[in-house]
């Protein structure tokens, strides 16, 4: 039996979701040119629905004393590449919650990022325990292709749902499409029912306007 065919033997591994495959390294996608870091201007600002009603900010030495997470969790790209148990270090998604909470009726988040880049996700996939705002992959700061100094890091969703360059998190009380749902990706981006294109979207899925 030659490789070819070894390979074709071989049970698919149950952490891959639907259509993807693995792939050795990291590879470079994104929109766009990569943003210059500017570290005496650089903030991360939350607004929106927030419970005060007032916007907050962290500047770059305040957002780096904020309290640390580690997890460890697959990466799946909608372009059909996995990587599986990467460690993700940064703040944890829900210590943002905890210092600006949201309102009550607060139901989805917009995080943007540099260039006006955007991407919705559900209140309870940014407060989950493995959502973070990742400065560190595998121990190493990340690059600057990859997101330096911020990505958001969402892994039950495609990976397009985790910005890089993160500037801001928008509380919202409704749903709204971000960048990339704008331009006929699928709203909700689970990679377990390949939620891949706006196309395959249901009733319900997606904001009513």
């Amino acid at each position: 039996m030659g490789r070819s065919e070894q390979a074709a033997a071989q049970p698919p591994d149950p952490r891959l979701p639907p259509g993807q495959r693995l792939r050795p390294g990291w590879p470079v996608l994104h929109y766009g040119p990569i943003p210059r870091f500017k570290p005496l201007t650089w903030d991360l600002q939350v607004f929106g629905a927030t419970a005060s009603g007032a916007k907050h900010s962290w500047n770059h030495e305040e957002f780096h004393r904020l309290p640390r997470t580690t997890v460890r969790a697959d990466f799946h790209c909608v372009t059909r590449f996995s990587m599986l148990d990467n460690e993700w270090s940064g703040v944890a998604a829900g210590t943002v919650l905890d210092l600006v909470p949201p309102a009550p009726e607060v139901t989805h988040v917009m995080v943007w990022a540099e260039y006006g880049y955007s991407a919705n996700l559900r209140l309870a996939e940014f407060a989950d325990p493995r959502t973070v705002l990742a400065t560190h992959h595998d121990g190493e700061p990340l690059t600057a292709e990859h997101g330096f100094p911020v990505r958001l890091i969402v892994p039950g969703l495609y990976a397009w749902k985790g910005p890089k360059w993160v500037r801001a998190v928008e509380y919202m009380t409704a749903d709204r499409r971000g960048f990339w749902e704008e331009r006929g990706y699928h709203n909700l981006a689970d990679p377990w029912r390949e939620q891949r294109y706006s196309h395959q979207e249901e009733p319900g899925d997606g904001p009513l306007s």
